[in-house]
């Protein structure tokens, strides 16, 4: 992408009065030398895909190591049974269901949506499936959307990095999270000062974020991540929503990642030899699984 931060793209929406998800699109069909129609044709079908992962979670399912499974299946219970009374609500808790089940998901080896990552692939789809048939049953404007979350992916990886191995779970979980924050604000009815904003305290909130998977694998405490991720983009759409903004500039926040992740030990970037990895607990189940 051409566009190497917020700030250019903020430039562009207002000297060109477009919307955020405009510019992205049309960088998308510069890029790629596509068409409109194509553009829009690639992520009608990652949208679907999106939508048919969340359709297809199977509760009973346990990952090949045993470690998850079926936990997506108890919070959608529990939101049906409790979500009136429960402490965040039955839309939250529909969300929190809707991460748990794209995590276990991935790890059972069902077909997902990187967004940006694999590890966390359950914050996107989280608050925009929820969204998309509770509020917004337009797939015009849940497009829209997914542009405007990719465009925030794409800042995100070209000033820093949406790998685990290179910027810890911050790099991941923090660039879903921060994606999805700016896509409810967008669907919100926020401008784009506000979605690079949302985008900006949601990274904030997961400074520092270790990648530190037990056995190695993307299951524990990677799914549980993904509703941090989740609940942590929402509450930073309604902050942003509220008019409460970033007092550091989003490309700022974005260095500071990048930082951060830089000067984290190896051993809190995937390579299971600290954190929740080496807990008495951790080597336990590694030793049994290997």
């Amino acid at each position: 992408m051409s566009y190497q931060s917020f700030e250019e793209i903020i430039n562009v929406c207002t000297s060109e009065n477009k919307e955020f998800w405009q510019v992205i699109l049309e960088e998308d069909i510069a890029e790629r030398n596509v068409t409109i129609e194509e553009s829009m044709h690639q992520m009608q079908r990652t949208w679907e895909a999106m939508l048919n992962s969340a359709e297809s979670y199977e509760g009973d399912l346990k990952s090949q190591s045993g470690l998850v499974g079926g936990d997506g299946q108890k919070m959608a219970d529990y939101q049906a049974n409790h979500g009136a009374d429960s402490l965040c609500g039955s839309f939250v808790d529909e969300c929190i269901a809707g991460a748990l089940q794209m995590g276990e998901s991935n790890a059972c080896m069902k077909r997902i949506v990187a967004a940006p990552t694999a590890g966390a692939c359950g914050v996107l789809p989280a608050v925009l499936v929820p969204y998309f048939k509770r509020r917004c049953p337009e797939s015009d404007k849940m497009l829209k959307a997914m542009y405007v979350a990719a465009g925030i992916g794409q800042i995100i990886a070209h000033r820093s990095s949406i790998s685990g191995a290179a910027g810890g779970c911050q790099a991941e979980i923090g660039s879903a999270s921060s994606m999805a924050a700016g896509a409810l604000v967008y669907l919100q009815g926020g401008d784009c000062k506000m979605i690079v904003n949302a985008a900006a305290m949601a990274m904030k909130n997961l400074l520092g974020l270790v990648c530190d998977p037990v056995a190695g694998l993307v299951e524990v405490p990677c799914v549980k991540r993904n509703v941090i991720g989740t609940v942590n983009a929402m509450s930073c759409a309604d902050m942003t929503m509220a008019g409460i903004f970033s007092r550091i500039p989003p490309d700022q926040v974005i260095d500071a990642m990048k930082e951060v992740g830089d000067k984290m030990d190896s051993s809190l970037r995937e390579t299971a030899l600290g954190g929740l990895a080496q807990t008495p607990e951790g080597i336990r189940i590694a030793a049994q699984l290997l």
